[in-house]
């Protein structure tokens, strides 16, 4: 798969946390024991989304410039980026300009997750060690994504060594063939707020990314 151009600015610039993002809403730590996720659109250098999912303390991230899709014919790259600290799952806002990340985030979609990995005999596999064996499958219990996903690595990256996967929706009752091939980020309002991307750049004096 050609990924070139796809990625770079997401990696280096549209997703380690900045001080703003450091800033995000302490009340969104963890009160539950099922792990959590959260696919946050970052409008920075590149539109992207970020997807995000809770193992052992931090949040594990991908950058998906196209979204996810609940269409299982539908493979989206998947680019790994830095860890996020947990209470990152809640943020929504303006990074600053010159801050690594400087953009608009808001909250596209959030919920727990399931972990189903298992190997050949059926039993189950810690997650964090299928994440490192280069395919997981989870369950998500979203406000928009439902059912069960995969993310699987493959090499095709642009530098020697890089990491890229595919995040793959499964053939289950939640699938879905028809529909937009993904959401709009211009047009998607916050899970958590309502709001769009233009309207948390406004009110937070962000203006145009």
């Amino acid at each position: 798969m050609n990924t070139t151009g796809e990625h770079d600015d997401r990696t280096r610039d549209g997703d380690r946390p900045g001080a703003a993002a450091r800033r995000s809403d302490r009340a969104g730590a963890r009160t539950g024991t099922a792990p959590c996720f959260v696919v946050q659109i970052h409008q920075a250098r590149r539109m992207h989304f970020d997807f995000r999912l809770e193992v052992d303390g931090v949040l594990k991230s991908w950058a998906v410039p196209r979204g996810p899709s609940e269409n299982p014919r539908e493979r989206r790259l998947a680019v790994p980026t830095d860890d996020h600290p947990l209470e990152y799952r809640t943020f929504e806002g303006v990074i600053a300009k010159g801050e690594y990340g400087g953009g608009t985030v808001i909250v596209w979609d959030q919920g727990t997750y399931r972990p189903l990995s298992h190997d050949r005999w059926g039993a189950p596999v810690p997650f964090e060690q299928s994440l490192a064996d280069g395919h997981a499958t989870f369950w998500l219990d979203g406000t928009r994504l439902h059912g069960e996903f995969a993310l699987t690595r493959f090499k095709g990256g642009d530098a020697p060594g890089e990491e890229v996967w595919l995040l793959i929706k499964a053939k289950d009752g939640r699938a879905t063939q028809e529909g937009p091939d993904a959401p709009d980020p211009y047009l998607a309002r916050s899970a958590r707020t309502g709001r769009t991307l233009a309207q948390v750049a406004a009110e937070e004096g962000g203006g145009p990314s």
